[in-house]
């Protein structure tokens, strides 16, 4: 359980994010809910949390904002005193082929994704040290060790996750503070559902489960990695794919 614990949990307005920020509250944590685009969506999450008897709240902020991400960790460990658990879940995909790919595009699917983690991990680090534990998981993809044709950029950002987790475990771990990747196969998400039948088909036969995942699957991972269950596991990359990147 991680009653007591207080969770960020970036881009839980909706899909992966949303789910995670649930399960996480599920479990007993208190869980501010970042967003960027929609305020709506993030109190949507919110709301269906309280629902269900946990306790949420939303809080907007770009995480490819550096001096942002610095100023909401500051607001957010003065207003609850910690925080325990930082989930990396917000991204956004701009996908091309690579000959076709637009500067802009790459930069600003590398800034959410990737810089995202960095602005929150750094602006974070120093609380966590402080606090001598803490948990950050990080949302990478199956694309980031694989590689995908169109998504140049997204993956580019996902494999720049890992090696990111990789090197701040080895940083952080001394001070009992554990940072994992999850790496999410072809989910059942909004970013999913318009997606033809003929590429469904297609991707299907790819995974050894013959099926796609849902967010749950994701989430309850990442609520294993946010647990006491998981103190003795750092620096890790876990595949929820059903197999894809066997």
């Amino acid at each position: 359980m991680l009653n007591g614990k207080v969770a960020l949990v970036t881009g839980a307005g909706r899909g992966i994010g949303r789910e995670i920020a649930i399960t996480l509250a599920k479990r007993g944590a208190f869980v501010i809910v970042n967003y960027n685009g929609s305020k709506e969506r993030a109190q949507e999450t919110v709301e269906e949390i309280k629902k269900a008897g946990g306790e949420a709240v939303p809080y907007g902020c770009n995480v490819a904002d550096f001096t942002a991400c610095g100023e909401m960790i500051t607001a957010l460990v003065k207003e609850y005193g910690h925080i325990d658990i930082l989930v990396n879940n917000a991204g956004i995909t701009k996908d091309n082929l690579l000959m076709k790919m637009s500067e802009e595009d790459f930069d600003s699917v590398i800034d959410v994704n990737l810089k995202g983690c960095f602005n929150t991990m750094r602006h974070l680090s120093r609380q966590l040290l402080k606090q001598k534990g803490g948990k950050i998981i990080n949302i990478s993809s199956v694309t980031g060790v694989m590689g995908n044709p169109g998504q140049a950029n997204y993956c580019a950002s996902k494999a720049g996750i890992i090696g990111l987790t990789k090197s701040a475990a080895r940083e952080l771990g001394s001070r009992q503070i554990t940072v994992n990747a999850v790496a999410p196969g072809f989910i059942e998400t909004e970013m999913t559902k318009d997606l033809s039948d003929a590429i469904r088909e297609n991707m299907k036969e790819q995974i050894l489960l013959k099926r796609t995942g849902t967010a749950k699957e994701v989430a309850d991972v990442v609520a294993f990695l946010a647990s006491e269950a998981a103190n003795y596991i750092t620096g890790q990359v876990i595949s929820v794919d059903g197999g894809m990147a066997v």
